[in-house]
């Protein structure tokens, strides 16, 4: 059984109403950094896999963190959960 830490749900929560995730890239690489600092990082993209696993849309916000070379397994995580039906919406955050 793998544990996650308590601050890593706190990007990435689906909604049990309609099945909606919203994950922000820019909390996403925050999370990502600190997982460098302790070696989670593997961890850290297998959890946010098994939560796409119970999504049925990503609201993917904030979306010019993208960019950054910490966030690549996200593109091939969120391709395979199209593949598998999902749909993946990708929104700005308006500054």
């Amino acid at each position: 059984m793998t544990f996650m830490n308590r601050r890593d749900f706190l990007f990435f929560r689906i909604n049990s109403n309609n099945g909606a995730a919203e994950l922000s890239c820019e909390q996403l690489y925050m999370r990502c950094l600190d997982s460098h600092l302790d070696g989670t990082t593997a961890q850290l993209f297998e959890n946010i896999e098994q939560t796409l696993d119970e999504a049925k849309i990503v609201h993917v916000t904030d979306t010019a963190w993208l960019t950054c070379d910490e966030l690549k397994p996200l593109l091939s995580l969120l391709a395979a959960f199209r593949s598998r039906g999902g749909r993946v919406e990708y929104q700005r955050r308006e500054s």
